[in-house]
């Protein structure tokens, strides 16, 4: 009897497609970085060209460029067309390609957190959602995943506590996996450490903020999470004190995920030498300098995205406002670029007289050589003041205060005005769940 064969259910449908995503990706990492750039310029002139067409913002930005979808096919091409700003991303209203491939449906709307001021909204597609599981994968493979051990998630769009069989998709599409539980960022560190506590994980995803919160009460009351065997930290700047600290305090590597609502992963740090690199199977990722011309190893520039994968949102050249210090190739083998550390946001650069930026030094390693200071964040209110705000396990004396603020002071290099503001328990975090230990404001 003929006719077309059933359809599969669709869980093995995705199961089979992430796995071949995958399986490809395993390959690719290893292909020299021209093959791999050569790739990604083909991929992104049959980009520009479809959203050429479909694109009514992409058009006019092209044409006001004086460029054509062809030009974008080669490197001096691409660089001859300005990058897209966050806040022109904004405002943008018809950026949305009007004839997505039913191929790369269903689309999905999402909405930016909105932790620098700008939330901006994103339509991404099938193969998007596709390319962020078999990434996921990647991470757990080169970092070593225990699926056999539980899963602890610490986030802040995670409505309520759930406790899960499995660690869900992409994991438990491709292997058997122990169980789970998401934790909401509002819980305080006493409550999340209790939880983490009985559910024992071998396996734990936080930002860095609900990290360091953790490790200063497992300091505090010297409790120990028992069986922890890997720490994923995303969706804030990971200091190498913080990274150090974590390690020593609960015995288990930490390693961190460089990823963005708009584009999904940008970099994943190599298992073999600790550089981060870019995710150059879906996206050209440079790092700019003032001038607009690519910085070299150890330079430090914002970080510019060209998403080659999202034909419903053109992401071509888009600076996400953060920023990064280039790296050379590494040493591992992988072809795949890298970089040396993130930086963050342009509002985490201090602002300094001479009108430069750059990555702030605050000498917090020694805060508690002078106070008992539990947790801190700076804001630059002007170019000359910074607020200080912290929480301590007593109040400060004026002696403390003097050697807190000359510490800052020599720190950063300048004699910035402090004013010191105490909080009583915790620092308050934002919706978005990102906390920000330097903001600049000026």
């Amino acid at each position: 009897m003929s006719g077309a064969a059933p359809a599969l259910p669709k869980s093995v449908a995705l199961a089979q497609a992430v796995g071949a995503r995958v399986k490809a990706l395993e390959a690719s990492q290893w292909q020299p970085a021209a093959q791999l750039a050569q790739m990604q310029f083909a991929a992104l002139g049959r980009l520009a060209a479809f959203a050429n067409t479909y694109s009514p913002f992409f058009h006019r930005r092209l044409a006001a460029a004086g460029l054509s979808p062809d030009d974008l096919a080669r490197p001096a091409g691409f660089a001859a067309l300005p990058p897209m700003e966050r806040r022109a991303l904004q405002r943008a209203a018809d950026i949305f390609s009007k004839g997505v491939p039913p191929a790369h449906h269903p689309l999905n709307r999402t909405q930016t957190s909105g932790s620098t001021g700008e939330p901006v909204t994103v339509v991404r597609t099938r193969v998007n959602n596709l390319d962020w599981l078999a990434l996921t994968m990647r991470d757990y493979t080169w970092h070593g995943a225990d699926f056999a051990r539980p899963l602890a998630v610490v986030r802040a769009n995670i409505p309520g506590l759930s406790r899960n069989p499995d660690w869900g998709a992409p994991a438990s599409l491709l292997r058997h996996t122990g169980p789970s539980i998401a934790i909401p960022i509002a819980l305080s560190a006493a409550e999340i450490f209790a939880l983490l506590e009985e559910v024992r994980p071998g396996n734990l995803l936080a930002y860095p903020g609900t990290l360091r919160a953790l490790v200063d009460h497992a300091v505090a009351t010297g409790a120990r999470l028992e069986g922890l065997k890997a720490i994923r930290s995303i969706g804030e700047t990971l200091s190498p004190e913080l990274r150090t600290d974590a390690r020593n305090t609960f015995g288990a590597p930490v390693t961190d995920v460089y990823s963005a609502q708009e584009v999904g992963y940008i970099a994943l740090e190599c298992p073999d030498s600790g550089l981060y690199h870019t995710m150059a199977e879906t996206m050209i990722v440079e790092v700019l300098k003032d001038d607009g011309t690519p910085c070299a190893p150890g330079e430090t520039g914002r970080v510019v995205l060209t998403d080659l994968r999202n034909l419903a949102t053109p992401l071509i050249r888009y600076a996400i406002g953060d920023h990064a210090e280039a790296a050379a190739p590494c040493p591992c083998g992988r072809g795949l670029p890298t970089l040396k550390r993130i930086l963050g946001r342009e509002r985490n650069l201090i602002l300094m007289r001479d009108g430069t930026r750059h990555w702030p030094l605050v000498g917090f390693h020694r805060f508690r050589e002078i106070a008992p200071v539990s947790q801190y964040q700076m804001i630059q209110r002007t170019p000359e003041e910074i607020e200080v705000r912290l929480v301590t396990e007593r109040p400060l004396t004026p002696q403390e205060e003097q050697g807190l603020t000359q510490r800052i002071q020599t720190s950063l290099g300048h004699p910035f005005r402090l004013s010191f503001v105490y909080f009583p328990d915790r620092l308050p975090i934002p919706a978005s769940g990102k906390f920000e230990e330097f903001m600049s404001l000026v």
